[in-house]
């Protein structure tokens, strides 16, 4: 990282980061084009969990290029100034490296579904039902996280 005054090198804050945030921006490439999706996601144990349809670009990307870069960020504020040059942004976020896989086995599936919902739900280990017909239309990914990376600026 450039600006080292700005990493964030502290675990349990960049988790932070990832448990607060309600975006991931995952970034895909299909050979040398490419392509980025903002996603509802869950964290936990060094992986993120995300959930889409059965079909689709992204799907279709992940099939052949499995490496996924994501990014992440919370309590962003423009930092205004009297010289244009001078403004900013507060915030925090994270950026991180990994593979993605999809998840085929049902339990698993559920298990994936609820870290999603646990999170946006503010309802930690609770469990959650789905339809036969909804788990059979969603497909869930797992990206088992490689290298994450923490920065903030303007606290």
């Amino acid at each position: 990282m450039r600006r080292s005054d700005k990493e964030i090198k502290d675990k349990k804050c960049i988790e932070w980061i990832l448990k607060k945030a309600t975006v991931c921006r995952i970034a895909l490439c299909d050979s040398e084009i490419p392509y980025i999706v903002p996603m509802t996601f869950g964290f936990e144990e060094n992986s993120i969990y995300l959930h889409s349809a059965r079909e689709g670009l992204k799907i279709d990307i992940i099939r052949k290029n499995n490496q996924i870069c994501f990014e992440a960020d919370i309590e962003t504020e423009i930092l205004t100034a009297d010289n244009a040059c001078s403004w900013g942004m507060k915030y925090y976020s994270v950026i991180g490296f990994g593979k993605a896989h999809f998840i085929e086995n049902e339990k698993q599936k559920k298990d994936a579904l609820d870290i999603i919902m646990q999170k946006y739900s503010n309802k930690p280990n609770e469990t959650f039902e789905y339809s036969k017909s909804a788990l059979d239309k969603t497909t869930a990914i797992k990206v088992e996280i490689e290298s994450l990376t923490g920065k903030k600026s303007g606290y």
